[in-house]
């Protein structure tokens, strides 16, 4: 496409979410790139007044590069749908469950998919449940944060309460998962393709928030180091689990592989980092696509049909 078919561009970007840094961060590069691409492109802050900001602005279309509530989980997408503006990426429902940890498990369970066994922590008077049928140690998370914010990886009974508390402090909606003990990988979709798998290796107790954006000490493996066939596999489940929650246009998804080799799908990120240094760009890279590139191809899924 030629940069002006792509009229008036909002790059939405900060936001109000715990999140708010990283999308500056992913939202600033977005914009570079498409200016350098010819793209006209022009930086909105998606506050309360981010609707006002699309109308006054006149619009042609949306880039979303936020992350976290308020504008990955479906809010913002409802309210570009009401206004007839096209976005990038998922649509309401698949936003809104790509956000909730808890309820893609549920729905990947539905149709096959290996995921973490998990029990939905309601009150205190469900520590019981997780020693009587998870066992510790359990990863302890907020259903609907991202990257990592409020997660714990509990080792005793008596460390439960204070990593529920934690995660209370960023939802109302926590369960606990059986932890496993394994790599992380993530395979990201371009469209109907995937991108080569990403292995992840850090020396934290798990791939926190500080190792994902502070640490100079995690380590990203691409190509992973994993043989074809098993890479393959990988992807064809990231592909299911992206089409059982309903997602399109672009995302990743992220998974443990145990001692044995079996890969248990963690979540799907219909958002994700957008920096140069980021998964997606880095696995575009290895598949030959510049940031550029990948920036116009996230920005042709604008067009995508959502119904």
């Amino acid at each position: 496409m030629n940069p002006e078919d792509f009229g008036k561009v909002a790059v939405l970007m900060g936001g109000i979410s715990t999140e708010r840094k990283i999308s500056l961060k992913s939202g600033r590069a977005v914009l570079a790139s498409l200016v350098s691409s010819g793209i006209n492109a022009t930086e909105v802050d998606a506050g309360y007044d981010l609707f006002e900001k699309m109308r006054t602005g006149n619009f042609d279309r949306a880039f979303i590069a936020l992350h976290g509530q308020w504008g990955e989980d479906g809010v913002v997408q409802g309210g570009l749908e009401m206004m007839n503006i096209p976005y990038t990426g998922s649509g309401v429902l698949a936003s809104a469950l790509g956000m909730d940890k808890l309820r893609s498990k549920r729905l990947w369970n539905s149709v096959g998919i290996i995921t973490p066994e998990y029990i939905e922590l309601k009150s205190q008077g469900s520590f019981q449940d997780v020693q009587d049928w998870l066992a510790y140690p359990v990863v302890v998370k907020p259903s609907r944060e991202g990257s990592s914010l409020g997660m714990t990886i509990v080792k005793k009974p008596e460390n439960i309460l204070a990593a529920w508390k934690l995660a209370r402090g960023h939802d109302d909606c926590i369960f606990a998962e059986r932890y496993i003990e394994g790599k992380e990988y993530t395979v990201s979709i371009l469209g109907r393709e995937t991108l080569p798998a990403i292995c992840v290796e850090t020396d934290a107790e798990f791939y926190d928030y500080d190792a994902k954006y502070l640490s100079s000490k995690t380590r990203y493996l691409c190509p992973a180091g994993l043989p074809a066939k098993a890479e393959k596999k990988l992807a064809d489940i990231a592909i299911k689990a992206f089409d059982t929650v309903g997602c399109q246009g672009w995302g990743r998804v992220d998974f443990l592989l145990d001692k044995n080799g079996t890969p248990y799908v963690l979540e799907v990120n219909t958002v994700p980092g957008l920096t140069d240094h980021s998964l997606v760009p880095m696995a575009a890279k290895q598949a030959g696509l510049d940031f550029n590139e990948l920036m116009i191809k996230i920005l042709e899924s604008s067009y995508v049909d959502r119904h």
